[in-house]
């Protein structure tokens, strides 16, 4: 098991995995249809586009938390 101080980086890791995967699948989708070889388009331009998505998605999830603490109230709803 990883241990649990790594829980951001590993959030972040499956978050922008799972992201960039169906973003890029819609895009690949949409640009070259059901066309054949369609599956290896995808997967390619879906690891291109982690290798992108995942240092992003660590380098900007502490300003985005501090946007979201600023836009919410504090205490219970």
């Amino acid at each position: 098991m990883i241990p649990a101080r790594f829980a951001p980086v590993v959030f972040g890791f499956i978050l922008s995995g799972l992201m960039s995967f169906i973003v890029s699948g819609i895009a690949i989708l949409r640009t070259a249809g059901f066309a054949e070889g369609l599956f290896g388009l995808w997967i390619g331009a879906w690891i291109t586009s982690w290798l992108v998505a995942f240092p992003t998605v660590l380098l900007v999830a502490p300003l985005t938390r501090r946007i979201v603490a600023k836009l919410l109230k504090d205490g219970p709803a």
